[in-house]
């Protein structure tokens, strides 16, 4: 068994035990997970985009051979990709998370033919380590803009105390269950325990406020258990206040292709409403022409191709952690087909492109869990969840406040991964110290490539795909590092 690790790889937690550590993990990746398709505006797809995840984790795990403790789920990398693909319906994010999937795809065999020498060469730990800590640090504002969040409060421009204080109440009980001695089960569940440390706290307030009539105490908003049960005419919902169907990607794309239009929840859409007006809105559910294949694909090949180097980064994180080198065992090649063809039947079950989640890297790190049969076993239980609509409902009640608390931990831990890494680098040496800072400094600054591919009758630029700030900060590490190499070559030579 690797160092500290409670359950290492192949470990099997009891049944009991295993249910409940699954949960947990479900938990640590559900805010992101479900916050992509909120984003991009298709909050309806909640359920199939944890449905999605749970289908490609399960690939994942297949082509790495059970053998890498981790789970995919919905990419932020690729939000501003999908709002140029929503203005082609389903069939658009479908071609676009082909195209995301085959880059992985065709860099894998190409690893497979030539190994991965070359990887730690392109990414040695000066340039992984502060690459790791950007991924954390990068999150660090979405957690504290959610930590002072309430559910249900709508003034005071977002910013609640009581709901921050409902979150340093679950950030205290995550670290005090994980830091004591006494009893072991609260170190391996510290995030379940956790949250519901955080809502009770946060429903006792949202109940003083419901009965008071104040809405800065309402926390917690209720409403989507209570409209899962009862239509807005207070019939109740029947068989659908159950079980639901999720939205498959795939279903809705042909049935877009069969009527001719798109669906309601894309014509809804944010991105669709600001590119084109409802009476044009129908074109765009034809078939994509040629032109409109090439927007999709120049939205997400660059992204891809830069996403491609956090997907090392993050499974270079998870070695140090787990203390196994999953670069070369289970391979990068099967990685990274295990994330490509993971991510294209995500999307194809759920609404985007999938990627290997920090928050589940840091469950992993927390728990000292590296059991793969938990992954697996979470996978199956968002499959299964996302039919179950009753606990789709509850889970969307979770207050901003307690998630921002647990998160407060989670990407700490990813950002803390990547200091550990700086041990064996010689900061004192000019060459580190300036690679180390590029990384750092335009990562923290939110420095993005921005590539315009279309232009107005103006001439100004009207569309742009953005790389987003750590896969910047990660090229330009990889630039820097790399002119400095060549510069210490050429002194050593004279």
């Amino acid at each position: 068994m690797a160092k500290n690790l409670v359950y290492d790889i192949h470990d099997k937690p009891k049944f009991g035990n295993l249910i409940i550590f699954a949960i947990q993990q479900l938990l640590a990746i559900l805010a992101a997970t479900i916050a992509v398709p909120t984003i991009i505006g298709l909050p309806t797809q909640i359920p199939a985009a944890i449905l999605g995840a749970g289908v490609g984790t399960l690939v994942y795990q297949l082509f790495t051979k059970f053998r890498s403790p981790v789970f995919l789920g919905s990419s932020f990398a690729f939000l501003s990709s999908l709002g140029v693909a929503l203005a082609y319906g389903y069939y658009g994010i479908l071609l676009g998370s082909l195209v995301a999937g085959l880059v992985y795809v065709v860099i894998a065999l190409i690893v497979k033919l030539i190994g991965t020498d070359w990887v730690n060469k392109l990414m040695p730990p000066v340039i992984i380590g502060p690459t790791v800590t950007i991924i954390g640090l990068s999150l660090a504002g979405s957690a504290m803009g959610d930590i002072v969040k309430a559910n249900a409060d709508s003034v005071n421009g977002g910013y609640n105390l009581v709901g921050l204080v409902c979150g340093v109440v679950t950030f205290l009980t995550v670290i005090i269950c994980s830091t004591q001695k006494k009893y072991t089960m609260p170190k391996l569940i510290p995030f379940i325990l956790g949250i519901i440390a955080g809502y009770a706290v946060a429903s006792v307030f949202t109940v003083i406020g419901l009965v008071a009539n104040i809405e800065y105490l309402q926390i917690i908003n209720w409403e989507p258990v209570v409209k899962n049960f009862v239509n807005e005419e207070g019939a109740f919902q029947g068989i659908k206040a159950f079980f639901s169907l999720p939205k498959i990607s795939i279903v809705e794309a042909i049935k877009e292709v069969v009527t001719g239009t798109l669906s309601q929840e894309i014509i809804d859409a944010t991105p669709i409403k600001d590119a084109v007006t409802d009476e044009v809105i129908g074109s765009y559910a034809k078939i994509i022409d040629i032109g409109g294949a090439v927007e999709v694909v120049v939205a997400f090949l660059p992204v891809a191709l830069v996403v491609f180097a956090e997907h090392i980064a993050d499974h270079k994180n998870l070695s140090t952690i787990i203390d196994r080198d999953l670069i070369k065992d289970p391979g990068l090649s099967r990685t990274l087909l295990g994330d490509g063809v993971g991510s294209m039947m995500g999307t194809a079950f759920g609404i985007c492109p999938n990627t290997t989640y920090g928050e589940s890297v840091g469950c992993v790190a927390i728990t000292k869990n590296a059991s793969v049969i938990t992954i697996t076993t979470t996978a199956f239980m968002c499959i299964l969840l996302s039919f179950f609509s009753p606990l789709m409902a509850v889970l969307q009640t979770i207050p901003s406040c307690v998630m921002g608390g647990v998160c407060l931990t989670l990407y700490g831990f990813i950002a803390v991964s990547g200091l550990k890494m700086f041990k064996d680098l010689d900061l004192n040496e000019n060459k580190n110290l300036f690679v180390v800072s590029a990384i750092l400094i335009a990562g923290i600054g939110g420095l993005s490539i921005q590539i315009p591919y279309a232009l107005a009758e103006n001439g100004a630029v009207a569309k742009t795909i953005q790389v987003t700030s750590i896969a910047t900060a990660l090229i330009l590490g990889i630039i820097t590092n790399a002119v400095l190499t060549k510069v210490e070559g050429k002194k050593k030579e004279k």
